[in-house]
Formats: C-alpha cells, structure tokens, sequence
C-alpha cells in the first residue's frame, strides 16, 4: 500500500474514532489523539524525504572534522563536535563507523572521520557541511575568559561500487604506520593504519581504526573514491559552492552555525536563522531543527 493509501486509511480511522468519541467513547477519545499524532509524523516523513531528492541524498555519508586555529580550544571544539554527530547517528538509528581519530596534543583532536549508514543519512547530513563556531568561557583558561573556536565539518556521500572512480596505481602513494589512538593494545603494536595519497589531487585519506591493515586500505579507498566522486561532480557541473567552503579561512564571518555558552546560551543557524535556546541539547545531538530548515530552504530557493 502506497504512503498516500495508508495516510488516507488513517485519517478515515481518526474520523471514525472522532464520532465513536463524540457519542460518548472515552477509549475512542484517547485513539483519536493517538493517530492524530502518528498522522503527523507520518506527513512530517513524507515532506522530509520529498526534500531529500538529491542524486546521492539516499547515500551513506562520510564526515571528516578539523580544528581551526586555536591550539587546545578549537581541537576541545572539533571533539565536541564530534560527540554531536555521533549522538545525532545514535537518535536517528543510524550506524556510525569511526575511520580515523587523530588526537590532538593536550586534548580534543586533530582531525577525524567517521562513516553514516542509514536512508538518507547523506541527505541530512550535508546540511551540516561548513564551519561551526563556539564561543565559551574557556576551561583550559586560568583566568576564566571568553573565547571564540571554529571547526570545520565536511560531508560526502558515499560512493556504491557501480559508480566509476578512475585511481590509477602510479597517483596512489601507500604509507603504513602504528595507530596513534584507542583501538587496542594489537592496534598500537602493528603497522596497521594506512594513510593513501593522491598525488595528481593531493587529496589525504587515513584510517587507523581496524586492527587489519586490509581493512584499514579498504575503508580509506572507500572514502577516497567518494571524495574523488565529489571533486570530480564540482568540475563536471561548474558548481564550486562545495568546493570554495573548503578554501575559506576556519574563521570570522564564514561560520555557518554558532554555538554560544556565554554570556547567554543559544544555537544560531545564519544561513536559516533558525535560533533554539536549549544549547546542551543541541550538543548532545538534537540538530533535526536545523537540519529541516536547511532542506526547506533549498527546496525554496
């Protein structure tokens, strides 16, 4: 039975139940408010994924965070960010792979990426691609200042084995080394992480997370190629949006999002101007709300 089908037969039911509850039903009268709200989450479904029709918006996705410049601070920044995202997986029902986890010196990290599996989790997640801004009264500040750190989160859709990716053998570069974060004592004792360059690109991919060497190769091809993909789409369709966020300075006046703990506390989306002032719960993964007015945006646009 079709989406429209089945919300017509709810709908019919709603009504039924409405005038068993006007004729005296009180069970009607709780049925009633029931499959009013499974109605509407039903619609709110059906207008989100006719939002996510984008070629690859079905797609897996690959996110890679990095710290702006700041030392400790913005590495702290890209860690929480990285709790979020992976929170944000775990509320949707998603599966989260971590691929590469290099922690920064002190605290926070360095740099990481992760893999998304789920419907659409490349659709919605694009909507996060940019740079991200927090300012905080600083915990690694003796002095109990404010400060402002930036982030960058980049998002990629997964690429299927039917797509062709041309990696030519003489542009890859294949370095091993030791695992330089949490996976297990065999983790740190053997060459098992694998960092792959492009050289005609100069494009980085590591994966550090799996014990075997074959599987760290696997899953770093598997984000090479979908970066590849991504480059090569930007160049066939002249659309260099993607591409001149990544050349932007991870500083003033490009964030996209900010995240502020002090002097009062609120979330500001500045490409929809949607504002939620439960900040905590927004860093523990509750981003839906900008997700959606992102996708809205687009579709207005």
């Amino acid at each position: 039975m079709s989406q429209w089908k089945k919300q017509d037969q709810a709908v019919a039911d709603a009504q039924l139940f409405l005038e068993m509850a006007e004729a005296g039903d009180k069970d009607a009268g709780k049925e009633v408010e029931t499959a009013l709200v499974d109605i509407e989450r039903a619609v709110t479904a059906a207008e989100m994924q006719q939002m996510l029709g984008g070629e690859h918006d079905a797609s897996n996705a690959i996110v890679s965070l990095h710290p702006g410049a700041g030392g400790l601070e913005a590495q702290d920044w890209a860690d929480m960010l990285f709790r979020l995202y992976l929170r944000w997986v775990e509320r949707r029902g998603f599966k989260a792979e971590v691929a590469d986890y290099l922690p920064g010196e002190g605290g926070g990290l360095k740099n990481a990426t992760f893999t998304v599996e789920g419907a659409y989790a490349y659709g919605y997640l694009r909507a996060e691609a940019g740079i991200h801004r927090l300012v905080r009264i600083s915990p690694f500040d003796g002095n109990a200042r404010r400060h402002t750190s930036f982030a960058s989160v980049f998002v990629y859709p997964e690429v299927d084995d039917s797509v062709e990716v041309d990696i030519r053998p003489e542009d890859l570069r294949v370095d091993t080394y030791r695992a330089s974060g949490a996976g297990g004592q065999h983790v740190n004792k053997t060459d098992s992480a694998v960092r792959l360059t492009h050289l005609s690109t100069g494009l980085v991919v590591a994966c550090q997370n799996e014990r075997s060497q074959h599987r760290n190769r696997a899953m770093a091809m598997k984000i090479l190629r979908a970066r590849l993909y991504e480059l090569e789409l930007e160049k066939q369709k002249e659309k260099m949006e993607d591409l001149e966020k990544t050349k932007k300075d991870i500083a003033w006046g490009s964030q996209i999002r900010s995240y502020v703990l002090h002097p009062y506390r609120m979330v500001k989306d500045h490409r929809t101007g949607v504002e939620v002032g439960n900040a905590d719960a927004v860093l523990d993964g509750d981003i839906d709300a900008f997700i959606e007015a992102y996708l809205l945006q687009r579709i207005a646009a």
